[in-house]
């Protein structure tokens, strides 16, 4: 293993001394290569998007990104890039607080079946009734736009927020400029994705207005607007989430380029189908009008005269929909996909670019997670970590900078729910290439090794019992310190067998 510091083998004050002197120690080393100036930041969150389905991930993609591509040329690309939770809600909350959704018990989609309500939902006949969770981002966390807009940055949120209601939205957790932002995870409105939005924290714009360009706009005129100071842009997509639809231009577009693609292929994964080629032309149309809204922030930044100074951050909060709701990609080489523990479900496209530090076109091997860039930006931006929030999240700067390791032991997943891709309720944890898969519905393990078989088909819970032991011990602890919510026998399963 490598080198770990726990929180559980040291009194508070001395975690408390160990996370100063680290961030310290970080700060001087970002500020040695970086402007006086604080830094701006641009993060880029994209709703559903597979981690093969960009071209600097995957050169035989069907879909089209260059300007995607044109970032990870300017940045460094992570190979082992995670979200902290196969679905939406849970991987946003953890980037907002810098903590494991399983620690914050928002583990769930907000919205989700809670346990007294499932009888009224498809799971209803079940083994097991979800674990509850908490339905909405704590108040009581200070996020990472709190935390930014307390030492001074002007904060602005753009799209999905999908983390509470009303009296929950960004506005409400340090972003002074909402545009998009509610509790649906989801354009569900008459026009969907163009007008009329019917989205309260977005008025309508013309008609034929796309929304991915729209929410880009809004944020190309904020960074004009705020040249002059510090400045937080999140840019969520609503992109490339259900429901299925793209511009007209761009869905004829590819569907003249699937005439030469590969034919449908299926598998199955579990009880469902699972796509196994790219080949869908309004998810691809989908997939290119999100990267040209990211070249338009990106050519917004040049214009305004900031790319040296800003960090540019990209990635997932889940995997690709490859077993549900249309199947519209395919994760492969990766198993399964949203909803899912599987590689296919977690693990996501993640790009840092950091002008003068990172290394153009550079590649990392390390594991890093969601929970990691909040305590990331604020050693970026010579602020000290938060001995009470960053309890999951370390800071990459080392990685960033290719002067060292984050120097975690493990990472950690707990969804303790069906997902509404097929997936069923479990837990994960990866140390170095190994990764161990709990189903709490039969207390089965699988056993994988990450290095030699990324597509997680050779199960090795049998041939390598010291490795179960030790994988699960780490587990079983990790839930006894963040205090994990597990789901309980469903008595309408057990009555009707």
């Amino acid at each position: 293993m490598k080198g770990f510091i726990s929180a559980k083998t040291m009194n508070t004050s001395c975690y408390r001394l160990v996370l100063t002197l680290g961030a310290l120690m970080l700060t001087l080393g970002a500020c040695a290569q970086s402007p006086s100036a604080p830094p701006n930041f641009v993060f880029i969150l994209v709703d559903d998007l597979g981690y093969m389905d960009i071209g600097a991930y995957n050169p035989d993609t069907f879909y089209e990104t260059p300007h995607v591509d044109r970032l990870a040329a300017e940045g460094m690309r992570f190979i082992n890039g995670y979200a902290a939770a196969p679905v939406c809600s849970p991987t946003r909350a953890s980037i907002m607080a810098g903590k494991y959704p399983g620690r914050m018990h928002t583990t769930d989609w907000f919205g989700a079946p809670q346990p007294e309500t499932a009888s009224e939902h498809w799971t209803r006949d079940k083994p097991l009734l979800p674990a509850s969770y908490v339905e909405q981002l704590p108040h009581e966390e200070t996020t990472l736009a709190e935390a930014l807009r307390e030492a001074g940055y002007r904060t602005f949120f753009a799209g999905k927020w999908h983390l509470g209601h009303e009296g929950s939205y960004p506005e409400d957790h340090g972003f002074e400029i909402n545009k998009g932002g509610w509790e649906r995870g989801g354009p569900y409105g008459r026009g969907r994705y163009f007008p009329p939005y019917d989205n309260p924290r977005l008025e309508d714009g013309p008609d034929g207005e796309h929304l991915p360009d729209r929410l880009a706009t809004e944020t190309a005129q904020f960074i004009q607007s705020h040249r002059e100071q510090p400045f937080l842009a999140f840019l969520s997509f609503y992109s490339v989430h259900t429901p299925l639809m793209t511009r007209p231009d761009l869905e004829a577009r590819y569907e003249q380029k699937r005439q030469s693609a590969p034919e449908e292929a299926w598998g199955e994964e579990g009880e469902r189908k699972v796509r196994l080629v790219q080949n869908h032309a309004v998810y691809a149309g989908m997939v290119e009008a999100m990267d040209q809204a990211v070249g338009k922030v990106l050519d917004a930044l040049d214009e305004a005269g900031l790319a040296e100074n800003t960090v540019v951050f990209f990635m997932s909060d889940n995997g690709g929909l490859s077993t549900s709701e249309g199947h519209p990609t395919s994760n492969l080489p990766l198993r399964a996909g949203k909803g899912w523990l599987y590689e296919g479900g977690i693990r996501e496209p993640m790009i840092v670019k950091w002008p003068g530090v990172t290394a153009p076109g550079s590649t990392t091997n390390e594991p890093a997670t969601s929970t990691d860039f909040y305590p990331t930006m604020l050693a970026m931006a010579g602020l000290p970590l938060r001995a009470d929030q960053h309890r999951d999240g370390v800071s990459l700067v080392p990685v960033l900078q290719q002067t060292g390791s984050a120097g975690r032991e493990a990472l950690y997943w707990h969804y303790p729910h069906y997902g509404n891709q097929g997936g069923s309720p479990g837990a994960a944890v990866r140390a170095d290439p190994w990764k161990l898969i709990e189903f709490f519905e039969d207390d089965r393990v699988e056993l994988y090794n990450l290095d030699d078989d990324v597509g997680e088909t050779n199960d090795l819970a049998e041939t390598e019992p010291e490795k179960v032991r030790e994988l699960q011990m780490l587990l079983h602890t990790w839930h006894q310190e963040v205090d994990a919510r597990f789901p309980s026998p469903n008595p309408a399963a057990v009555e009707e067998n």
